[in-house]
């Protein structure tokens, strides 16, 4: 089960890393516009604000690989409060942005997190 775990862990992660190089170096590419829905001029106007939330993005990125580096005790606390950080952050966008984001965001994190408790 823990193997499990982990390979959810680690590919939330990378989905964060991706949306981390979408935000903060591809929002004003036809890439990044594409996967945001944005206009070119809106991708210009915003680029700042879209940098800084792939910053976070990468913080949760960070925190997971962290999860998987520590292990033990420590690795599990970092894993239940990250996971827990995405599920959060997926419901809110999924809220005021864009339903996909809870199948991009919140599915991948509540799987990983109940595998991370099944495991513990």
């Amino acid at each position: 089960m823990q193997v499990a775990a982990n390979i959810v862990i680690g590919v939330v992660a990378a989905i964060h890393a991706y949306i981390l190089v979408l935000e903060m170096f591809l929002w004003t590419t036809p890439r990044g516009r594409k996967a945001f829905g944005l206009t070119p001029e809106f991708a210009r106007q915003t680029a700042v604000l879209g940098a800084n939330q792939g910053l976070y993005n990468g913080f949760l990125a960070a925190g997971l690989v962290w999860a998987l580096i520590a292990g033990g005790t420590a690795g599990y606390q970092f894993a239940v409060f990250f996971l827990i950080c995405v599920m959060i952050a997926g419901l809110y966008g999924a809220a005021t942005a864009s339903k996909r984001i809870l199948f991009v965001q919140t599915v991948p994190a509540t799987i990983g997190l109940v595998l991370v408790l099944l495991a513990h």
